[in-house]
């Protein structure tokens, strides 16, 4: 690892202002666990379903994450490197994807409620499955804040754009986790996989968090900013 990747690294929770703000990522999720397992008829106290809301939740904020750190760069003298910034958004993704694993796996463990007859079904591919989900949230908070100066503007797309495009493929479901990360979560977080599902995320990672990441590069060049790789 060069000295460059260790300086985007500490610089993605290297901040009060971010340190607070993944403790009130994390608080958010924590409360919305504790809500579910609460309201929830018994047959849906599973840690898939408690990690569906749980990580889809905290997903919405991971983006900003890797907003900062492209912002970062605009500031920085000289010619920099964008790669290691879109790269350190790793951190915070997984740092709030391990983080909600444990959330949902103790409030289920601790609910003194009944939970379903197989609460524990898919857990396995589930935590993995939030890791994933929340590493492409963070790759396309990196790749709309290369395309977009505005951070609001930024933080905005990234809620939209997927959204939206979720709604405009309704009429065509089979589509849906193809293209669209919404898709593709409803799939991981649900812990049912199989070969068409691994590679409809692979396909929405590509769009997503590969494609956006070097469009926003390559505007970035041509407006005379750091360097792409």
């Amino acid at each position: 690892m060069d000295e460059t990747t260790r300086v985007a690294l500490r610089r993605s929770l290297g901040t009060r202002a971010r340190r607070w703000l993944l403790a009130g990522t994390l608080l958010a999720g924590l409360l919305a666990a504790v809500a579910l397992v609460a309201a929830a008829a018994p047959a849906d106290r599973t840690f898939a379903a408690l990690s569906e809301t749980v990580q889809s939740l905290m997903s919405v904020v991971t983006p900003l994450f890797g907003i900062l750190l492209v912002r970062d760069l605009r500031g920085a003298p000289g010619r920099v490197r964008v790669l290691p910034s879109v790269l350190a958004v790793g951190l915070p993704a997984v740092v709030i994807a391990v983080a909600g694993v444990l959330i949902c796996a103790a409030t289920l463990a601790l609910t003194p409620t009944d939970v379903a007859d197989e609460p524990w079904r898919h857990a396995p591919t589930v935590a993995v499955g939030s890791v994933l989900v929340q590493i492409v949230a963070g790759l396309v908070g990196t790749g709309l804040g290369l395309l977009l100066r505005s951070t609001v503007a930024a933080f905005t797309g990234t809620i939209v754009l997927p959204l939206g495009l979720f709604a405009l493929l309704s009429g065509v479901p089979a589509a849906q986790p193809w293209l669209t990360p919404l898709g593709s979560v409803r799939n991981l977080l649900s812990g049912d996989m199989s070969l068409l599902r691994w590679a409809q995320w692979l396909c929405v990672l590509l769009l997503w968090g590969v494609g956006l990441n070097l469009a926003g590069a390559m505007a970035l060049k041509r407006r005379g900013g750091p360097a792409g790789s």
